[in-house]
């Protein structure tokens, strides 16, 4: 089968991946699950990873097959799986979990001591088959199909995961502010607008996505490049101050905004990843605010975001692109000239 694959780290994201034959993946173990790929979003971290930022986080043996945002067809099932059978539509969460180690019992499968990550650790699915487990995949309802939903997978969970946790502490009349309305952001904003009764501001340095932002619920629009963040958000939330802050850019300008439009007591959560935090510790003291990491959601948070996706309240504004093409899109993605997610299409 066809796979794109990296074979050594480059910042040069036109030629980041090559197209080439490898063996198509076979059912191996009694909870392996065959799945034919429909659908594979391209996310920032694949340009992380094919510029070698994961390598002192996690192990990568090169070559590896990337994507980690999958869904498609089951067309292979070990003999214990009994969740799904060939033929059926799934998502499939980015990690196989093992179910057994402290963390799995606890419900925190995103830190499985016996993991394997698609298309980070593993192969994903940037080719024709993926081989997964029974553990990571989520039948899909009738009517939602595989190829428009699969930047779910990480883009939709993760952002669901921040905010999530941002809406646990967002009460009537507070304000939420989302940083970077791109191919998660315009996802984050929809749970917090679906999830919660706060007030939204999006900021975000494109007019396309910021009408995006607009078309999803914002109530107020920030562009960095024309007003002073800080003394917008001070504005509108009439000197409070924000009291869930969901960065999806993670840069240090962005960090940076905590504690100007951070309320008191308040999160900023970081979603988005590359640059620092740099604040001196006088300034989380005086305004008691918590600098808040985020990484991909929980299996049942998956499952949750389905739902929401199922009765409507949630939308991908995606763009497909044949595998073929898989170079382009690392290109437009790091100019940012992509707006929502892209769509591979093995």
């Amino acid at each position: 089968m066809e796979a794109a694959r990296l074979h050594e780290y480059t910042d040069d994201m036109s030629e980041g991946l090559t197209i080439g034959e490898v063996d198509r993946p076979a059912v191996t173990g009694a909870d392996d699950v065959i799945v034919e790929v429909e659908g594979a979003g391209w996310c920032q971290t694949d340009n992380h990873i094919i510029e070698g930022m994961w390598t002192e986080y996690v192990p990568q043996e090169l070559p590896l097959t990337l994507g980690h945002e999958n869904a498609g067809t089951v067309v292979e099932t070990g003999e214990d799986v009994d969740i799904v059978s060939a033929g059926d539509p799934v998502i499939c969460h980015p990690v196989q979990t093992c179910g057994t180690c402290r963390p799995c019992r606890l419900g925190e499968t995103m830190h499985c001591e016996n993991s394997a990550f698609n298309g980070l650790t593993h192969d994903g699915g940037f080719a024709e088959y993926l081989h997964t487990s029974e553990r990571a995949v989520i039948p899909l309802p009738g009517g939602v199909e595989p190829i428009d939903i699969a930047p779910h997978a990480d883009a939709g969970i993760t952002a669901y995961h921040a905010a999530k946790k941002a809406v646990g502490k967002l009460n009537p009349g507070d304000h939420a502010v989302v940083i970077g309305v791109g191919g998660l952001g315009h996802i984050g904003l929809q749970c917090l607008n679906a999830m919660s009764a706060a007030r939204i501001t999006a900021v975000d340095l494109k007019e396309s996505a910021l009408n995006l932002a607009d078309s999803y619920g914002a109530d107020h629009l920030v562009n960095p490049t024309d007003d002073d963040v800080a003394a917008e958000i001070e504005g509108i939330t009439d000197g409070t101050g924000a009291a869930q802050v969901l960065d999806f850019v993670g840069a240090d300008v962005t960090t940076g905004y905590a504690p100007d439009i951070t309320a008191g007591g308040g999160d900023h959560h970081i979603i988005g990843y590359g640059g620092h935090v740099h604040e001196p510790s006088q300034a989380l003291v005086n305004g008691e605010f918590s600098f808040v990491g985020n990484i991909v959601g929980r299996y049942a948070e998956l499952q949750e975001l389905v739902a929401l996706v199922e009765q409507g309240d949630v939308d991908l504004h995606t763009s497909r692109y044949d595998l073929g093409e898989i170079n382009t899109v690392a290109e437009k993605l790091e100019h940012g000239e992509i707006d929502g997610r892209a769509v591979i299409t093995p």
